[in-house]
């Protein structure tokens, strides 16, 4: 099983400057995650201030600790639950952006509901509807909710995190890897509906990082043998960046590097 978007590769020798996202505003999802907080790290690294949110605020509360202590830019942290947030609470956030901040150039979205592997005669529905939701139709209401801030924008990205489909395509991957494929399609559209002007619509396919998802899913595996998700992160801000613009529409697929 092989994705249907075309695939990029990240440049040769790329890195980003301190200034990469300089006067940004960045939304990440899932940011207390193993690649939400990487993710969240290199992109105030590179200038942009970020928004962090999560449904556990404690969790924020202890990244915008590390990142401060770091000598990082504060995040602004917005707590967001995506398993039972309503569109009123999509909207919500999208006001306080252009209330607070002004703008939004870019959404990452590495939130993910993933339940482990499993047949179909076990998952257990609620799973299913939840990995569903949190995988696919939250990044779909959220997104929407902050289109007209990224229209806006002068160059602006959304950044959806997919998987390997020659894994998670597979028996037992369940809702999870339904949702993927789900969402593949849906960057597909979303992208067909925005291939020219300044919002872009990308798609990452990290190669194996050392993260609680992976030790979920393949356990026994000694995940110490990956890296951690801090280049992952840097790739993100490449999608963010103005010079990621032939990369529209398409995945960035590292495992290629």
């Amino acid at each position: 099983m092989s994705l249907s978007l075309p695939l990029h590769r990240l440049p040769v020798a790329w890195a980003p400057a301190a200034n990469e996202l300089e006067g940004r505003v960045v939304l990440v999802t899932g940011a207390y995650g193993g690649l939400g907080g990487a993710v969240a790290r290199a992109v105030a690294r590179a200038g942009a201030t970020v928004v962090i949110t999560g449904k556990r605020k404690r969790q924020l509360e202890q990244l915008f600790d590390a990142m401060v202590r770091d000598g990082l830019p504060e995040p602004v942290i917005h707590p967001l639950d995506l398993e039972v947030a309503t569109p009123r609470d999509y909207e919500a956030l999208a006001e306080g952006l252009q209330r607070d901040l002004g703008r939004l150039d870019g959404i990452v979205h590495t939130a993910a509901s993933f339940a482990g592997l499993m047949p179909m005669a076990t998952h257990k529905p609620d799973a299913w509807l939840r990995s569903l939701h949190v995988n696919v139709s939250a990044p779909f209401a959220l997104t929407q909710a902050c289109l007209p801030l990224l229209t806006a924008a002068p160059d602006s990205a959304a950044v959806f995190v997919l998987d390997n489909p020659e894994l998670v395509h597979r028996a037992h991957w369940g809702a999870y890897g339904v949702s993927k494929a789900a969402l593949e399609r849906f960057v597909a559209i979303l992208h067909d509906e925005h291939d020219e002007g300044a919002f872009r619509v990308h798609a990452l396919l990290p190669a194996p990082m050392r993260t609680t998802l992976r030790r979920t899913a393949y356990f026994g595996e000694d995940t110490l043998q990956h890296p951690v998700p801090d280049s992952t992160a840097e790739a993100v801000v490449y999608l963010l960046s103005a010079k990621a613009a032939a990369a529209r529409g398409g995945v960035l697929d590292l495992r290629m590097a």
